[in-house]
């Protein structure tokens, strides 16, 4: 598990505090005296992929398996935030994996979700960079990865649409070669 501390909390709680003060706020009053805190450990938290190792967090749970079937774990909730304008976005991943004689542990899946998730992101590369390592591990005969999320970047400021989201995928190998495979694959993956 990464340590969710921010590298340097005490000068990270400084830079809160002064943004406050330019906010207009009075860092000090009572409401705000202990925020610069709070944020900081948040955002150690949020940021923790930063300091996730995915082969630590994958411990050796691959196991040899004569498996060559779609594996499929639908609806992870993902929560990131974007590094644009660092305000969240959150939704599901839905990851699927066609074993080539290695099965991973399904807890893994969520959080290698997770490891990516929790960095300063564009879901555009999340979807990716989830895709590539579960490639990457496995060596699987493919990989698919998409993403629906909603991003308060769009929702708050800017553009202002509450309703919209945003739907990214990465296929890999068969999923990529295949258009039956890709059907069947989010096929399953709308299932409710």
């Amino acid at each position: 598990m990464a340590d969710p501390q921010v590298p340097n909390e005490d000068a990270f709680a400084a830079l809160v505090k002064q943004q406050l003060h330019h906010l207009g706020e009075d860092p000090s009053r009572e409401g705000l005296a202990r925020t610069p805190e709070r944020v900081a450990r948040s955002f150690g938290f949020l940021t923790s992929g930063y300091r996730t190792d995915i082969q630590t967090l994958i411990n050796g749970a691959i196991f040899a398996e004569d498996c060559s079937e779609m594996v499929l774990i639908r609806d992870i909730e993902i929560y990131s935030l974007c590094e644009h304008h660092m305000l969240p976005f959150f939704g599901k991943a839905h990851v699927a994996y066609i074993p080539n004689g290695r099965i991973i542990g399904l807890s893994k899946v969520p959080r290698i979700v997770d490891a990516f998730a929790r960095r300063l992101q564009v879901q555009e590369r999340l979807t990716q960079q989830v895709a590539e390592a579960l490639y990457d591990a496995l060596d699987p005969r493919g990989v698919a990865v998409v993403i629906e999320a909603r991003h308060l970047c769009m929702m708050m400021r800017g553009v202002e649409k509450q309703n919209s989201s945003a739907t990214t995928s990465s296929m890999l190998g068969l999923f990529r070669d295949d258009p039956k495979t890709r059907m069947e694959f989010l096929d399953l993956s709308r299932r409710g």
